[in-house]
């Protein structure tokens, strides 16, 4: 009898990163993926997102822009959605280049003037900007880990987007 015996780095599943990234060098077409997204309002300013079969992600506004306050609001799930794809991307990475994590946290901050959301003037309605800290303890050298943060903030997705034009086509069905 033999053992099958199971390395793992940062509880990632490293050898299934490994078969998508074989899979896409043999064959381009596996890299092109869709993601959806239904969302549902659900009166006030409350709304859901659903997402392939998990229970859904609720949406409201603070009370002081009108909302029950009883979920984060789309401008905080901008800014999770970005964090949660910078964690990602610190794991797969550091567990590709054999770096152990200890902790990982992101803080995300953006600036919203409401002026242009609430019909008060004309322009920009979203972020001015956004900043996100990270912290990554690791008994890895500090090169290896500033190699690895240049690594993921030039792959993050969800960055991508949020640093550069992206067409957006919103339709009235």
């Amino acid at each position: 009898m033999t053992a099958e015996v199971s390395h793992t780095l940062n509880d990632v599943d490293i050898e299934a990163v490994g078969r998508l990234v074989e899979a896409i060098r043999q064959d381009d077409a596996k890299a092109a993926t869709t993601w959806a997204a239904h969302v549902t309002w659900t009166g006030g300013f409350r709304s859901e997102a659903r997402v392939r079969g998990f229970a859904p992600t609720h949406s409201d506004e603070p009370a002081a822009l009108g909302g029950g306050d009883t979920a984060a609001n789309p401008v905080e799930q901008l800014l999770s959605a970005l964090g949660n794809c910078l964690a990602v991307g610190y794991a797969a990475n550091a567990t590709a280049a054999g770096i152990a994590v200890d902790r990982l946290t992101v803080d995300l901050r953006g600036d919203v003037d409401l002026r242009v959301f609430l019909g008060l003037a004309e322009g920009h309605a979203g972020f001015g900007s956004i900043t996100a800290r990270v912290r990554l303890d690791s008994p890895a050298p500090r090169a290896e880990l500033e190699e690895l943060h240049r690594r993921v903030v030039a792959t993050s997705p969800v960055g991508h987007t949020l640093r550069n034009a992206v067409p957006v086509e919103i339709e009235l069905a």
